[in-house]
């Protein structure tokens, strides 16, 4: 069973950057602009440089967490081949089968939450890089399409076919660079993500409304 290294995989992955095309030579429409926002930012040189920075800064939570992985896969393998064997006998046990299975799951499901909880800081470090890039992204956009004399952007997920002469990727990459050519890697005390800022404040609002209604 490889299940710890999957859950340390999953939870570390970086998002791999796009390959941000060339811009030919073309007779383009005035005005008219497609940018990926994902590849921007994931080819940004702050991006780049905190996924570079990571593995160091968070080398203690990361080599314990691939310790408890290990850990957690010696453990479960001897179950894994026991149930294996079980199974394949002429006349199995199911309901023995099936608390086997059971054993299994929940072992497997309280490790991926462990291995969670001790991953978290590095899952944190990476919004937060994430977040410091995007609240620039705007700014690099509008700064791009300036230069460019752009009046629309378009996402090319909207795009059937287009020459690469629309593309501005390059442009925006460039201006974010400026903008933002390192991010924080490590969050504040108690920081969270905006989705779970958002969340809460949402969740506080209604709590408020509901309260002012009871009176």
């Amino acid at each position: 069973m490889k299940t710890s290294h999957k859950i340390i995989a999953a939870a570390l992955a970086a998002a791999a950057p796009v390959a941000l095309p060339v811009v030919a030579t073309a007779q383009v429409a005035p005005g008219i602009g497609i940018a990926n926002p994902d590849a921007i930012v994931a080819n940004s040189a702050a991006f780049k440089l905190a996924e570079q920075q990571r593995p160091t800064t968070y080398k203690a939570q990361l080599d314990a967490a691939e310790a408890r992985g290990k850990q957690l896969q010696a453990q479960i393998e001897p179950l894994v081949k026991k149930y294996q064997t079980d199974a394949q006998v002429a006349k199995p046990n199911q309901a023995a089968l099936q608390q086997q299975a059971q054993q299994i799951q929940g072992i497997q499901q309280s490790g991926e939450a462990e291995l969670n909880r001790m991953l978290q800081p590095v899952a944190l470090s990476r919004a937060y890089v994430l977040e410091q890039i995007s609240d620039k992204l705007p700014a690099a956009m509008t700064a791009a399409q300036k230069r460019r004399n752009i009046t629309l952007v378009l996402n090319p997920s909207a795009i059937v076919a287009a020459d690469q002469a629309y593309n501005i990727n390059q442009d925006v990459l460039n201006e974010l660079n400026k903008l933002l050519p390192q991010a924080q890697l490590v969050p504040p005390a108690n920081w969270k993500p905006a989705a779970q800022r958002e969340a809460e404040a949402a969740q506080a609002a209604q709590q408020g409304n509901a309260a002012a209604g009871g009176r």
